[in-house]
Formats: structure tokens, C-alpha cells, sequence
């Protein structure tokens, strides 16, 4: 094959890129989000807080995961949301990579640490995804943020925000995983999953939360179950004015009255058969749930509501 041969077969090699990459723009396929190195947030109390940025624009969505859990528990969403929006996925203090130097792991601790990376990232709006206790966490960190929040979205949690837990009920749960973290944290989150979920994914969070540092896993329940038991929950929201949608399985029922009480602007999406880790059991249904939550709130957000 002379010079010559190769160079035109070069350009039209480069010429059929070109034509392949408009046409996938002009379908709107976009290529994936490119790789984010983690970074560091330090959190009122100086506990390092790391994360990761994907993608460009605004608003920020803001991921936050629940109980024993971190960011890897997003990692299904981060791909596709990072096309559109710019995504943001940290590890709470005590979990995942960030810093284990904290005095007591208590909701609204956790909530500062989305605060210092919302403010580290420089974004000017942001939407808080919740998920699990992690619903509870965004809905502090946004009385802490008033000027940058304009949405809530909860992941398979705030059922009830009335919820009446008595104390010897908090006790009774709390209890049996002091004496074993690992085998009834287990049984413990064993019952948040539908009869038909994936098991590789069902074994896999049962292996990483039963894994969950102790003291940090038992400190921060703690916590969870005391604003319950206080009926503190229902206060971080009696002054919210964003909008709150929750994306939930259909495992629990939605107490709407009761959440409607203190919320001003409350609505919930159901994905049929999903459990509480529905964003990795169902990720498709999940997703195209998440997108409708994200866009209503825009929606309400646009027309001042």
C-alpha cells in the first residue's frame, strides 16, 4: 500500500469518527461522563469528606447514602445523570473514603458534611437525593443551606415523618447488633429486600453494611431512631419551603397526610416491585423515575412553587 493509499485511508477513517460521533449527538446519545478523581471536604469539624464531581451545569445534584453504606451505592445513576446535570457522590464521614477521626456520628453531623461539599463544589443550586436515613440527613443539610437547596428527593425513605417510635422500641432494634454487628445487621437489612431482587446485588449490600464499622453503624442509628422517638423528624421540615418527592418501592405505604402536614410541597413516586435498594435492583425504573422527581421539581421551582 503506497503513502498515498494510507493517508486517504487515514482520512476517511477519521471522516466515518466525525460522521458517527454528530450522528450520535444529533440522537442525543451522549458519550459517557469522564472519570472523576475523588476529592477532599472538610467538614465543621474538620473530618475529611470525600467526593466526586461528574459532569457539568446546573443545578448540582447532591447523592447521599444511607445507612452503612457510600457512594458506590449511586454508581448506577452517576453515568446517566452526569449527561445532563452535574453529579456529586460523597462518602459520609465513617464511611467509604472519608475521614473516621469524628467524636460522635450523629445525623446532623452528617448533614454538615454535605453542606462543606455543596460549598466546596461552588454550586449555586442544588437538588439533595436521599437515600434511606440519607433522607433525613438532606433534609437538615437544606434548613442548613436555604439559599443554595430548591429540591428534596428521598430514596425509599420518609414513609411517615410521624412515624411513632417509642423508646423501648428503638432499643429492641438497636440491641441485638450491639451484641452482633455482623450477623444481625444482616437479618436486620435482610427484610428491605422483594422476594424477586438480585441476589449477586442482594449478597453484595448484605457483605458491605454487615463489613460497616461498628461503632460508627451503632452511633448513627442511634441517632436515626431518636429523632423518632422525639418526633424531631417532623420539625426539620415544618420549615422547609422546597419541594420533597420521594422515588420508593412498594414495599412500605406513603402516610401522604401525615407527611403533608409539615411539608408544603410533598409527592411520591412508586416503583412497582422495587425494595429499598431499588436505585441497584431496578436502576431502569429507578432512573426514569428519578429523572420525572428531578424535572417536577424544576418544574415547581420555574413556576415559583
Amino acid at each position: 500500500m503506497s503513502r498515498r493509499q494510507k493517508n486517504l485511508l487515514s482520512a476517511k477513517s477519521i471522516s466515518l469518527v466525525v460522521a458517527w460521533v454528530t450522528l450520535l449527538v444529533l440522537l442525543g446519545i451522549a458519550a459517557p461522563a469522564a472519570a472523576s478523581l475523588p476529592q477532599v471536604a472538610f467538614s465543621q469539624d474538620n473530618t475529611p469528606i470525600s467526593y466526586e464531581v461528574h459532569g457539568s451545569g446546573e443545578p448540582t445534584l447532591v447523592f447521599v447514602h444511607g445507612w452503612s453504606g457510600d457512594s458506590r451505592y449511586w454508581r448506577m445513576q452517576v453515568e446517566q445523570f452526569s449527561r445532563r446535570y452535574r453529579v456529586v457522590v460523597l462518602d459520609l464521614a465513617g464511611h467509604g473514603h472519608s475521614g473516621m477521626t469524628r467524636c460522635r456520628y450523629s445525623l446532623r453531623s452528617f448533614a454538615e458534611d454535605v453542606q462543606a461539599v455543596v460549598e466546596a463544589t461552588g454550586s449555586s443550586t442544588a437538588i439533595l437525593v436521599g437515600h434511606s436515613m440519607g433522607g433525613e440527613i438532606v433534609g437538615l443539610a437544606a434548613t442548613m443551606m436555604p439559599e443554595k437547596v430548591i429540591g428534596i428527593i428521598g430514596v425509599d425513605t420518609l414513609d411517615n415523618i410521624e412515624y411513632p417510635l417509642s423508646r423501648r422500641e428503638a432499643n429492641a432494634m438497636i440491641a441485638p447488633m450491639i451484641d452482633d454487628f455482623f450477623g444481625e445487621s444482616r437479618t436486620f437489612v435482610s427484610a428491605m429486600f422483594a422476594p424477586g431482587s438480585d441476589s449477586a446485588v442482594r449478597q453484595w449490600v448484605l457483605d458491605d453494611i454487615s463489613a460497616a464499622p461498628p461503632a460508627v453503624a451503632l452511633e448513627s442509628m442511634e441517632s436515626y431512631l431518636d429523632l423518632y422517638v422525639t418526633g424531631a423528624v417532623a420539625g426539620i421540615f415544618d420549615g422547609l419551603k422546597v419541594p420533597v418527592i420521594c422515588v420508593n418501592g412498594d414495599l412500605w405505604p406513603v402516610n401522604f397526610e401525615a407527611n403533608r402536614r409539615h411539608i408544603a410541597s410533598f409527592e411520591a413516586i412508586t416503583v412497582p416491585g422495587g425494595d429499598h435498594f431499588l436505585m441497584l435492583n431496578q436502576p431502569n425504573a429507578f432512573n426514569k423515575a428519578l429523572e420525572q422527581a428531578v424535572f417536577e421539581i424544576l418544574r415547581k421551582v420555574a413556576q415559583g412553587r
